[in-house]
């Protein structure tokens, strides 16, 4: 996104040294012209440094450009404030203190200069103009093992125009922050006062004091035991330490922020409410929603009272799940689909971040339990649409029978209505246009921003669903993601431990598989299964050592993630045809794994309600 910005100013200078002192030399030099563009200008006053996207000169007026990979629905800065007007969008601020430190910077720099402030994003109502454009920028790694970017000298003015970039300004927003009116609760500290606090703190290299709350929940320097037996420490244990005098026992027991759905942990943490343990009825307010199964406050209950027992038991529904599995008709198709959005499209006509479904893969379970990997499809192709040639493939396998549709959470429900909308949408002759969106409706259901109503007669069923209402076990520490629930049932079933323990998968006389031969599902360490997903073989096996230096730094695909980033890497970078091969193999594997999780999470709640 930021090399493509560039070239929406054309004839501008890049300092492309990283060293501060040489940056500034640099930029200092090119701000004596009238007028300049400058990408990557560097900028001191006092003790305060940045470096700006894109800095454009003309006489004594500056546009400060700071360039996001982020996507506006429509290039107007009213969208970055609240539907009142009266504060910053708060998904916008961290965005928008970027572009007001910049300005602060700049205009201290240069007092008798004016500032204008700008935010560049990826317009979601623009057009590519051309086939290819993603393809003219490239991931390229050098000698040193620093990644860059290669742009094509075969990029041309119609590559350009229209712009799928929009330049919006935030001057209103800037003065808003730096006035402290950004935010309904005002920050105790002006933000000249944060800035003085923050940049002193850098130079005297101190910490700033902590302040926990629910963010702690998504930290980003948390470990796990094999991290901290590698010698890395956990940023925050000290913050909970220093905060709440905790030690390394308190650690061990589930706090607040473990709490699966809950909204109330800022107001626990604020009141001293810190351990699962201590969380009472009162304190989650408990109600029913008059469905089968837990409503969320349930739910949550559910995750604490089995702390507060000290039961590491699962939980299960038998009756209300029982019945939901009476309604269901065989042959059951269990399918997972891997998808991303590109910010630079691949082909003309598409908008920034248009979805793209490039995998999916297909489990068949029949009445008498016999398990198949039925079908896949993948296409990785550099710069292809897949979305038309995906939902042909699936309609093939699906449309063969009329047995019952799962998924696992709402993704492949909302990726489908995406290619409805798509295919209603695209002004090229699609001949089977009318029956690719007549079988989408049958296996779906609309969504808030479809334009018609519907819900199929095979509509999905979301396992996802039925894991929040009917099943619980501790070992998941309230998350419902499959990747917790696949290890927590497996450790928990006699029978799928039995069953998979044996190489019976893509075995002859086993499980039909499409990618996988003799392969043991089942291995114990410490009494626990291992986590079928870090069974998955890793990349580039077979390669010497010497040679690997020069592929690829991931060993396995082993989340949704991964997958994504495989395929971003296989459209991008300049790769050789074996690690391609490789990828294209993993990307396989990883995605066949996943509807079979699916298939032995149903298995195991088959057994368990008898």
């Amino acid at each position: 996104m930021g090399e493509l910005a560039k070239f929406y100013f054309p004839g501008g200078h890049d300092i492309r040294t990283l060293g501060h002192d040489q940056a500034l030399r640099e930029t200092s030099t090119l701000l004596q012209q009238d007028k300049v563009i400058i990408y990557e200008a560097a900028i001191a006053h006092e003790n305060l440094f940045i470096r700006i996207d894109i800095l454009v000169k003309n006489g004594t007026h500056f546009d400060l450009i700071e360039v996001k990979a982020k996507s506006i629905d429509r290039p107007d800065s009213d969208c970055f404030l609240t539907k009142k007007g009266d504060a910053v969008d708060s998904k916008w601020r961290p965005y928008l203190y970027d572009v007001a430190f910049q300005k602060h910077v700049l205009c201290r720099a240069f007092p008798d200069h004016t500032v204008s402030g700008f935010l560049m994003l990826a317009d979601k109502t623009a057009r590519c103009p051309t086939d290819g454009l993603n393809q003219k920028f490239r991931i390229t790694t050098d000698a040193a093992g620093r990644k860059g970017i290669t742009v094509s000298d075969r990029l041309s003015a119609a590559d350009l125009d229209p712009p799928i970039l929009c330049q919006v300004p935030v001057d209103e927003q800037v003065k808003m922050i730096w006035n402290n009116r950004d935010s309904k609760t005002p920050h105790p500290l002006s933000f000249q006062e944060r800035i003085n606090l923050w940049a002193d703190s850098y130079a005297r290299d101190e910490k700033i004091p902590p302040q926990p709350d629910a963010l702690c929940a998504k930290c980003e320097f948390k470990t796990n035991p094999e991290d901290e037996a590698s010698g890395r420490a956990s940023g925050f244990k000290e913050c909970w330490m220093q905060a709440f005098a905790w030690t390394e026992k308190d650690f061990q027991e589930p706090s607040v922020l473990d709490i699966w759905n809950c909204r109330k942990k800022k107001d626990f943490i604020a009141d001293g409410l810190l351990k699962m343990a201590a969380v009472t009825e009162e304190d989650l307010k408990i109600k029913s929603d008059n469905r089968p199964g837990l409503s969320t406050s349930e739910r949550q209950w559910k995750q604490v009272e089995k702390v507060r027992e000290g039961d590491p038991t699962a939980w299960l529904d038998h009756e209300h799940l029982r019945a939901e599995m009476d309604r269901w008709t065989f042959p059951l198709h269990f399918i997972d689909f891997e998808t991303t959005m590109a910010a630079i499209p691949f082909n003309r006509g598409r908008r920034p971040y248009e979805g793209i479904a490039f995998q999916f893969s297909h489990h068949l379970v029949h009445a008498d339990g016999r398990v198949v990997h039925q079908g896949q499809y993948l296409n990785a192709e550099r710069g292809s649409f897949p979305n038309y040639d995906f939902v042909r493939a699936l309609q093939n396998d699906l449309a063969q029978d009329p047995g019952t549709i799962f998924r696992y959470s709402n993704h492949e429900n909302s990726y489908l209505n995406q290619i409805h909308q798509q295919l209603q949408d695209d002004q090229a002759h699609i001949p089977d246009r009318g029956d690719l969106c007549a079988f989408i409706r049958t296996i779906t259901k609309s969504t808030s921003k479809s334009v018609e109503e519907w819900e199929g007669n095979r509509n999905m069923v979301d396992l996802w669903d039925l894991v929040k209402r009917y099943y619980y076990d501790p070992a998941t520490n309230g998350s419902n993601s499959i990747k917790q629930v696949l290890p927590a049932i497996l450790n928990s079933s006699p029978f799928l431990q039995q069953k998979y323990a044996q190489p019976i998968y893509g075995a002859a006389d086993g499980i039909e598989s499409l990618n996988f031969s003799d392969w043991q599902w089942i291995k114990m360490e410490q009494g626990r299964v291992v986590d079928p997903y870090k069974l998955l073989p890793p990349l580039f096996q077979d390669i010497p050592p010497d040679k690997l230096l020069l592929l690829s730094t991931d060993e396995t695909l082993k989340d949704g993630g991964a997958a994504m980033t495989a395929y971003a890497r296989m459209q991008f970078e300049e790769m050789s045809d074996y690690e391609r091969g490789e990828l294209h193999q993993a990307l396989l594997k990883y995605c066949e794994l996943d509807t079979l999780a699916m298939v032995m999470i149903y298995e195991g709640w088959r057994e368990m309600v008898g």
